[in-house]
């Protein structure tokens, strides 16, 4: 490896990895799920977030689709 270099002769290129970055987003979750997802995050050793975001690509991955049952008015 040289011990200095010219990076005025650099040329600039693309980020190959860009478009795979993570996106900042704002949620509004209730105080319950943060508390449990908080917890198994502890209990694995992970950031809560990052536990969240993979439970969200295993439900991408699986095409898992959301099943609301509302309660009937009376």
């Amino acid at each position: 490896m040289k011990a200095e270099y010219d990076l005025a002769t650099l040329k600039s290129r693309k980020n190959p990895y860009a478009s795979k970055l993570k996106k900042p987003v704002t949620m509004r979750l209730s105080e319950d799920v943060v508390k449990y997802f908080k917890g198994m995050a502890d209990e694995v050793g992970v950031p809560y977030q990052s536990l969240i975001n993979l439970y969200l690509r295993d439900c991408l991955a699986n095409s898992r689709k959301v099943q609301i049952n509302w309660p009937k008015a009376a």
